[in-house]
């Protein structure tokens, strides 16, 4: 009866180990009630769902082409996890969706994304579609009076959502997060964790 017990108690310490949560370095969002997809267009003019991308890691990230910091930072740092993937990079897209619809034309749009790197896709919509997508992914952007007339600038969120390959959104990586640990959190979800 002793052995049985024995042999009970490690099979379920080996099943209990199995059910562990993944050690992300990012904030996992896991079941998260929001960020549930968008319908954007692309610069070709086609229609894109979140669906269109399953199969592969996606991370969405908010911006606007003119933005001085942040955006050229989060997708330069991007390119640099895409290199750190490998050949698990072609598993993974990287999505820029524009705050900035007035400014933000798909040629600006794709000429912006394609400098950081060729498979970058940036999306867009009206203003109003912008809003809600914005609104789904509870990301903050506000315009603010440039110092000439017709200029602004747009305070942003500036957190990247990614999704797994099945669709789920499952982290909110935090700007300035390193790329070795974004490439790390990729590696878990494109090995199913």
């Amino acid at each position: 009866m002793k052995t049985f017990s024995t042999l009970i108690l490690c099979i379920t310490l080996l099943f209990s180990g199995c059910s562990q949560p993944p050690n992300f370095k990012s904030t996992d969002i896991s079941g998260a009630d929001w960020g549930k997809g968008f319908t954007l267009t692309d610069p070709q003019g086609q229609t894109r769902r979140l669906v269109d991308f399953q199969g592969k890691a996606l991370i969405v990230f908010f911006g606007y082409t003119q933005c001085p910091d942040v955006c050229p930072t989060t997708l330069s740092s991007m390119r640099e996890v895409l290199g750190r993937l490998g050949d698990d990079a072609g598993r993974v897209q990287v999505i820029f969706v524009t705050l900035d619809p007035a400014r933000d034309t798909a040629q600006v749009l794709a000429e912006y994304a394609r400098a950081f790197h060729p498979s970058f896709i940036g999306l867009r919509g009206d203003e109003t579609a912008t809003a809600a997508v914005a609104r789904d992914f509870k990301v903050f952007y506000s315009r603010h009076a440039g110092s000439t007339p017709g200029s602004y600038s747009i305070d942003h969120s500036t957190g990247s959502y990614v999704f797994d390959p099945q669709g789920r959104l499952r982290l909110l990586v935090s700007h300035g997060e390193t790329p070795a640990n974004i490439a790390a959190d990729l590696k878990l979800l494109l090995a199913g964790k």
